[in-house]
């Protein structure tokens, strides 16, 4: 199960979701669910009553909804139980709340996006710039993040064509790309950065998303030509993407006198979150 982990916003309230590929459905934290909807203090203690007296009438919603590793408040990923948009639906008839209604057309809201966004792939971009707009970003840093996330699919279909597997192997190679191009693999890279859970090219300056940019692009050029298959014979060939942009950060830096390899994440720098709403681009799924 592939799995893509997000949060979403109930009228200001943070929800963990988790949106599975080969189920094609959300799975979303049932703990903030109850927190929105009874705006407990205790989240979790009221769900725990609930779920008890459920089992005790023998509700099967309950029975059958499972959990999945979730970020918690302290970073790490925890076990959370979980629901899909159906077993939620049923959920909240067992919660009295005068916001049932409006969490349900949330609910339908969120899935119309979603559909939308598989049928037109342009969408996830133009969401994914209106969600960093409401972050802070700078203008010039988005169209560099937009950019990397275009590049970084290009590659991985490359991969796929090649015959390299998702999860693990993914990661290798990026580990190879990484480490040839920065010095450091991804995880070195990140604690260098002081980041745990967080993306790591998220929190890249301007230089350094060029530079892993180009990495990748490279690495993508050169697997068309070379038609690489299978884990070993990419290996190579993400060596050589990753070393061409190591040469080009080189005769930057000697350029610059200084290394781009820097400690700073781009959050630290992006503007005050009410200055961003200020400025934030409106976006319209329908209107795109």
């Amino acid at each position: 199960m592939q799995e893509q982990s997000a949060i979403q916003l109930f009228e200001g309230l943070q929800i963990r979701v988790i949106w599975d590929d080969e189920q094609e459905k959300y799975y979303f934290s049932i703990v903030d669910v109850i927190q929105v909807l009874t705006e407990s203090v205790d989240g979790r203690k009221y769900w725990n009553k609930l779920k008890q007296r459920l089992k005790e009438e023998g509700n099967e919603t309950v029975t059958n909804c499972h959990q999945l590793k979730m970020p918690a408040s302290d970073g790490k990923l925890r076990l959370t139980d979980v629901a899909d948009t159906e077993q939620l639906l049923r959920l909240i008839q067992s919660v009295p709340s005068k916001k049932a209604e409006p969490f349900k057309l949330w609910l339908a809201e969120i899935g119309r996006q979603r559909i939308d966004q598989l049928q037109d792939p342009e969408l996830s971009i133009q969401q994914a710039i209106a969600d960093y707009h409401r972050l802070g970003y700078s203008d010039n840093w988005i169209n560099q993040r937009v950019k990397s996330i275009e590049t970084r699919k290009e590659l991985t279909d490359e991969w796929k064509r090649g015959g390299v597997k998702e999860g693990k192997e993914y990661a290798l190679l990026t580990d190879i790309i990484t480490q040839a191009w920065s010095g450091k693999t991804t995880r070195q890279y990140k604690k260098f950065k002081g980041l745990k859970k967080e993306n790591l090219r998220d929190n890249m300056t301007n230089l350094e998303l060029a530079l892993n940019t180009l990495a990748e692009a490279a690495t993508t050029e050169f697997a068309k030509q070379k038609n690489p298959k299978g884990l070993n014979a990419n290996k190579q060939v993400a060596q050589q993407g990753g070393e061409a942009a190591r040469v080009a950060r080189e005769n930057i830096e000697q350029g610059l006198g200084r290394s781009i390899i820097s400690p700073d994440k781009a959050r630290d720098h992006i503007r005050p979150i009410e200055e961003a709403k200020a400025q934030e681009l409106p976006f319209d799924s329908e209107e795109q």
